[in-house]
C-alpha cells in the first residue's frame, strides 16, 4: 500500500501526525510519502517545512519526505498547474520520478487551490482524504471542484475547534466529516514543543497574520492594528509580551512592533515565525492571547483554556472582498465568539456561509433568512450581497426611486 500525504505548514504536519497516531490511516504496513511545499511569496528566502524546528519529531511517521518546490522549480507552488493537454505526460513523469506505481490514498489540505489541486489532478485514480485548514473548514468550499476530483474525496478530517458545529467544507459533495481527537493532537504538540527553540517568556501574546499581503489591510493599517493590541495590553498592566509572527508575513511587523513597545515600557519578545501558535501556548501558557482572526485564538481557548481577545474584526469584515472570500468565515467566527453581545456562532456561520455560496447550500436558506430577519444585516452582511441573494430585510430594501437613480447613474457612467 502506498499513501501520499501533502503539507505546507507545521500545523498541517502536526494534524497529519495526530491523525496517523490514532489510526485514521490504518496500520503502517506500506509506503508513506510526505510531499512538502513552501508557499511563501518568496520561498527561496524562507525556511522549508521539513527544515523547521520541531519537524524532526514528526519525520518518523513517514518513510520519505519530498519537496514539491524542488520538483517544479523554478515555478511557484501556489501558481503552477499543468495544462489539460500536459496532464497525462506530467502524471507519467511524476509517477516515474517518485516511483509511484500505484497510489492507494492521497491526503491533501486546501483542495480548492494549488498546489493541492494540482497534485490531485496529477495523482489520479485513487481516493482522496482532505484534512481541514483551521477555521476555514467551517465555511463553504471556496471554488467548485471538477467531478474528477470531488468524486474521489471520501472524507474530511478536522480538529474539533468548535464542538457542535460541523464543517461546511465539501459538504455539498456529500463528503462526511470526521474529527481528529484533541488528545492525539495535544500529544503531538507536546512532542514538538519539547524540541522547539527556547522561547522567551511573556505575560501575554500577540498573534500576527499577513493581512496586508492578502490585501485586506494596507501595511500601515496592519502595523497600526498590532500597535493597538500592544497599547491595550500595556493599559491592562502587561509589561512583557510575546509577538508570534505569521510564517508568511516576513519580519517587518516584528521590527515595527519592537519600536512601538519601547515608549510603552513593554518588553517585547519575538517568537520564531516557524513555530506554530499551539506550540507557543503549550510552552509559555500566556495569561492572555490577542489577535485579529487567527485560528490560534480559538485554539488557545479550546485546547488550553486561555483567555483570548480579538482586535480589528469589524474592519476586516468590512474590507473583505469579494463576499465569497474564504477568510470571511474565520473572521466571523472569531468576532462572534470573542466579542461581547454577538449572536450564537453556529447561527451566524450558517447564515454567512449560505450568503457566500447560496447555490452550493440551498438547504441553509431558511436558517439564513430567519437569522437576518431577527438580526438585520449588521456587521456580517453587505446589503448589496443580501439584495443579490434576495434576503435583504423589508425595512432595508431600497426604494423604487433610489433603485432608478442607481440604474441611471450606472448607465451614464
Amino acid at each position: 500500500m502506498t499513501q501520499v500525504f501533502y503539507a505546507s505548514t507545521l500545523y498541517g504536519a502536526m494534524s497529519l501526525a495526530a491523525a496517523i497516531d490514532e489510526g485514521a490511516f490504518g496500520p503502517h504496513e506500506g509506503r508513506r510519502m510526505l510531499l512538502v511545499s513552501n508557499n511563501a511569496a518568496v520561498p527561496e528566502v524562507s525556511l522549508p517545512l521539513d527544515r523547521t524546528p520541531g519537524f524532526a519529531v514528526l519525520r518518523s511517521r513517514f518513510d520519505e519526505v519530498v519537496s514539491w518546490n524542488e520538483l517544479i522549480a523554478p515555478l511557484h507552488p501556489s501558481a503552477w498547474k499543468a495544462r489539460v493537454i500536459e496532464v497525462p505526460m506530467m502524471e507519467r513523469l511524476l509517477r516515474t520520478h517518485l516511483k509511484l506505481e500505484q497510489v492507494d490514498e492521497l491526503v491533501l489540505e486546501s483542495i480548492a487551490v494549488p498546489p493541492a489541486r494540482t497534485i490531485a489532478g496529477l495523482v489520479r485514480d485513487c481516493p482522496i482524504t482532505v484534512y481541514a485548514d483551521g477555521l476555514m473548514s467551517y465555511g463553504p468550499t471556496r471554488d467548485p471542484l471538477p467531478a474528477e476530483i470531488f468524486r474521489r474525496i471520501t472524507r474530511l478530517l478536522h480538529l474539533d475547534l468548535l464542538p457542535g458545529l460541523s464543517p461546511m467544507l465539501l459538504s455539498e459533495y456529500g463528503v462526511a466529516a470526521s474529527t481528529i481527537s484533541d488528545d492525539a493532537f495535544l500529544r503531538v504538540v507536546t512532542e514538538v514543543a519539547a524540541t522547539a527553540p527556547d522561547m522567551l517568556a511573556g505575560q501575554a501574546m500577540i498573534l500576527g497574520q499577513y493581512l496586508s499581503a492578502l490585501e485586506i489591510l494596507t501595511p500601515q493599517e496592519e502595523a497600526s492594528l498590532h500597535e493597538s493590541m500592544l497599547r491595550a495590553l500595556a493599559d491592562l498592566g502587561y509589561s512583557s509580551v510575546v509577538f508570534k509572527p505569521h510564517p508568511a508575513a516576513g519580519r517587518r511587523h516584528a521590527r515595527l512592533l519592537r519600536a512601538a513597545a519601547e515608549p510603552l515600557g513593554v518588553k517585547l519578545s519575538v517568537a520564531d515565525e516557524t513555530v506554530p501558535a499551539e506550540v507557543c501556548f503549550s510552552a509559555l501558557r500566556p495569561e492572555l492571547v490577542v489577535g485579529c482572526f487567527s485560528t490560534g485564538l480559538v485554539s488557545a481557548r479550546h485546547f488550553y483554556g486561555l483567555p483570548a481577545a480579538a482586535f480589528g474584526t469589524e474592519l476586516v469584515l468590512e474590507r473583505l472582498s469579494p463576499f465569497e472570500n474564504s477568510n470571511r468565515i474565520p473572521a466571523t467566527i472569531v468576532d462572534a465568539l470573542l466579542c461581547d453581545g454577538r449572536p450564537p456562532v453556529e447561527e451566524v456561520v450558517r447564515a454567512v456561509g449560505y450568503c457566500m455560496q447560496p447555490e452550493s447550500h440551498p438547504e441553509l436558506r431558511p436558517q439564513a433568512a430567519a437569522f437576518i430577519e431577527a438580526h438585520g444585516s449588521g456587521r456580517y452582511f453587505k446589503k448589496q450581497r443580501l439584495s443579490a441573494v434576495g434576503l435583504l430585510p423589508g425595512s432595508e430594501q431600497p426604494s423604487p426611486l433610489s433603485r432608478l437613480k442607481k440604474k441611471l447613474s450606472r448607465a451614464l457612467s
